[in-house]
Formats: structure tokens, sequence, C-alpha cells
């Protein structure tokens, strides 16, 4: 008898459990519950094809006029080099140019071809260059079947980072880059806190997958990061070949 009035009590207690842990089951969500309505993202007009600027772009370069740019080693507008059909040519001999505004985290957009006079191989073929915040390259090299280092062909990151793939054009054709840059940051000493990364789609082809750089770029040694502003100018190249941009934009982010 005692045997099963054990056994009631236990199955008494179980029931009870049951019964209370049906009472505290939660009600089910509603999906409102996940729904929210703020922020609004704020509405951009995309451009009249893929690499058309949309209506929230900085237009560096539209094949116009200098305007945007100054010569990087003494600051003198406009900038030295030329403007033949529409499109910018680098002039050998007249130094780097860089823009008049400073950038940090953003969109860039900009289009290259390389001179169809093929002169040279390697690094002496169609190379220039594209430098975020003026001191981290993405290289602009004419490395159509032509050998050099892999992270120093075109859609690399120089010195840091080979492209995923290569999606090229020959010579005279126009390439386009799409680049997501976030800048470093430094803390109040001037140590760094979070590096910088890079995201390069090359003609549509993701080819620099949200890389992290080591620093700014350097031909010879180690990349090594010194504190800078969170913005500063992005750079163009004269590396002595007659590479041609347009269509050059950034979308601030």
């Amino acid at each position: 008898m005692r045997i099963l009035t054990l056994a009631f009590t236990a199955g008494a207690l179980t029931m009870s459990s049951l019964a209370n842990a049906q009472e505290k089951t939660p009600p089910p969500i509603k999906p409102e519950a996940t729904e929210f309505y703020t922020p609004v993202p704020p509405k951009v007009t995309p451009g009249a094809h893929n690499t058309a600027p949309p209506s929230d772009a900085i237009v560096l370069f539209d094949g116009t006029s200098l305007n945007g740019f100054v010569t990087a080693k003494d600051g003198s507008s406009p900038a030295a080099w030329t403007i033949e059909n529409g499109e910018l040519v680098v002039t050998k001999g007249k130094g780097d140019i860089q823009s008049k505004l400073p950038f940090g985290d953003a969109q860039y957009h900009l289009e290259w071809s390389a001179p169809t006079e093929i002169v040279g191989e390697g690094q002496g073929r169609g190379n220039s260059g594209f430098f975020l915040m003026g001191i981290y390259e993405v290289q602009v090299l004419d490395s159509y079947e032509s050998k050099t280092y892999t992270n120093g062909q075109a859609g690399s990151i120089y010195k840091q980072h080979t492209p995923l793939a290569m999606a090229l054009r020959p010579a005279g054709e126009w390439n386009y880059y799409d680049i997501i840059f976030k800048a470093p940051r430094f803390n109040k000493d001037g140590i760094l806190t979070s590096p910088a990364t890079v995201t390069l789609l090359m003609n549509g082809v993701l080819v620099q997958n949200h890389v992290i750089l080591k620093g700014p770029t350097e031909y010879i040694g180690i990349p090594n990061y010194k504190a800078h502003p969170e913005k500063l100018p992005i750079k163009l190249q004269d590396h002595g070949n007659p590479v041609r941009f347009r269509n050059i934009w950034v979308r601030e982010l």
C-alpha cells in the first residue's frame, strides 16, 4: 500500500509539473514582433547603366574637366594630366594626381584602359595605380598575358593580396573597378584599433573579398600602420605609361 501511495504521489507531482510548465509557456510570437520601420534607407536613384554614377555619388571625373584633381606633389590646380576624347590620360613625368576632396569609408568606381601600344613586360607594361587615401594601392597594370609577381598584377592590393581571379581585358579595352573600402581606425594615442579592409570587383568579378590590409603600400619592406586622419585624398599614379581613366566616382559610406 505504501509503494502505491508513493507511486501515486510521484504521478501527481509529474502531472502538476506538466500543468505548471504549460501555464508558463509563452504565447506564440507574432510576425510583427520582428519587424521594424526605422531607420528608413535613403532613396538613391541608380545610374542609367551599371557603371554610371548613382544620384548620391561624388563625381570626380566625367570626361569634361580635371576640376576634381590637383597635382599631388605641390597641390597645383588643375592637375597636370591631359584629357583626350573625354578620357583622362597619364602624362609621363607630370607626377601623381590626387583628389581635392578627402575620402575614407566609401564605395569607389573607376574605369581604366592600358595603352594599345604595348611596351615592356611585367611592371613596365601599362602600369598605374589607384591609391585609397593616397597610401593603399589597388594595382592598375596591363598584366593580360604578361608575367609578373601575382601580388603585383592587376586587381592586387599591391604587395599584399593576390587577386582571387584574373578578369582583365586586353590592352585598349576598358576595365572597371568597384571597390568597397573601410578606412583604418586609431585611438587618441595613435594605436591601431581597426585595420583597413578592401573588397574589389574587377569587371564584375570578385577578386578581393574583404581582405585586411597590413598597412600602407610599400614597394620595399613590410607595411606598418602609422596614425592618420579618417579621410584623405585618393591618388592616381604616374608610372610613366599613358594609361587612360574615365568615369571616376565615389559614394561615401
